[in-house]
């Protein structure tokens, strides 16, 4: 039996070695797109896909790794697994049910041990329509200069401050504050874009060439960094929309939350990537969860991101102190135990069964 830790990878480079390896050994060809940028090692990035299954499939389940580059560790080690897995991928082929890996979905905040893509754009806040005037987040504008002080670390009276107005609004408004996503400070954390990154470009072409032809898309996008240590949340990755809630829940379970009906750890969110599925597959009934794995407690999570950002606004800073910061960003993100790891991967082993469970269905 192959354990189910050994696909899981200390750096990007490895990550997407084991990646290349572990869809060789399953017989499937692996296809690189190449980013412009390169890694923290100077090695190549890329968004690579590998594909189980005839191109005209009538059901497609996308397993993505990667969207918030630094999480791809968990998300990578979790593809390398299924694709080492033969029951898996046998259960894929009798259900008629083709696979498509998407790895490292923002290479470069995978290398570089950032949440962001190089254009310092959240991935999941970039999928908007830029043609149009663009969400504004007031609430944000406000702490901007409390979360990303002149001087790090912050000095007691700025977090204080910062405090002080948790304490008025509560942790809730505070959490919709920081992370739903803003477009007014693209310095800031959580920057959702002004216009479509690299990697939303190359995602969208993807989609395109890989899910134009089913007739049936599942996703599941595997996260970290909410929730209790371990376990896996299984948001809603869709439209508020009664009938597609209810086919996820069907599909995976009661306990799918939802960021439209507050059930979810996460609040609502702006310019989602699911987005992507209904607006280049249109021809697909889709269906799709965020497998999101809790790591450190969220205020470690918030002051890593902070932490992180400021060290990128700040390029003058000592270069002993941004190794830090990437190391603690990684810490975050990513829980480096065996026991964390086996847990992950049997939850997306469930999940993805659950999925093409629900794909075959009448």
């Amino acid at each position: 039996m192959i354990d189910p830790c050994a696909g899981f990878a200390t750096s990007y480079a490895q990550a997407r070695q084991r990646f290349v390896a572990a869809a060789e050994a399953a017989g499937l060809e692996v296809h690189g797109r190449a980013h412009p940028m390169l890694g923290v090692d100077g090695e190549t990035l890329a968004m690579d896909i590998a594909r189980s299954g005839p191109a005209d499939a009538a059901a497609l389940l996308i397993l993505s790794s990667g969207c918030h580059g630094v999480e791809g560790y968990c998300g990578s080690g979790v593809q390398n697994a299924l694709l080492a897995d033969a029951g898996f991928r046998a259960a894929a082929a009798r259900a008629g049910v083709a696979l498509l890996f998407v790895h490292a979905l923002n290479p470069y905040g995978f290398s570089w041990s950032r949440r962001v893509t190089h254009e310092n754009v959240d991935l999941n806040r970039n999928w908007q329509d830029f043609s149009a005037p663009l969400p504004r987040n007031p609430a944000y504008d406000e702490i901007e200069h409390w979360l990303l002080p002149a001087q790090w670390p912050p000095a007691p009276e700025v977090e204080a401050a910062l405090a002080a107005w948790i304490a008025r609004r509560g942790i809730g408004a505070f959490q919709a504050a920081l992370s739903q996503g803003q477009y007014a400070h693209p310095e800031g954390l959580f920057f959702g874009g002004h216009d479509p990154t690299w990697s939303r470009q190359t995602l969208s072409h993807v989609l395109q060439e890989q899910a134009g032809r089913c007739r049936r898309l599942a996703w599941i996008d595997f996260h970290t960094g909410l929730g209790p240590c371990g376990h896996g949340e299984r948001i809603h990755a869709g439209p508020d929309d009664a009938a597609t809630l209810a086919r996820a829940r069907a599909w995976w379970g009661a306990q799918v939350t939802s960021t439209h009906d507050g059930s979810s750890t996460s609040p609502p969110l702006s310019g989602m990537m699911w987005n992507a599925a209904p607006a280049l597959c249109p021809q697909a009934e889709y269906t799709g969860i965020a497998l999101e794995f809790g790591t450190l407690p969220l205020q470690a999570c918030w002051q890593a991101l902070r932490e992180d950002q400021w060290f990128e606004r700040h390029p003058e800073a000592d270069a002993g102190g941004r190794a830090a910061v990437r190391a603690r960003m990684r810490a975050a993100f990513y829980v480096e135990t065996d026991d964390w790891k086996r847990s992950v991967v049997a939850q997306s082993r469930a999940a993805a069964l659950q999925a093409l469970a629900g794909l075959a269905a009448p």
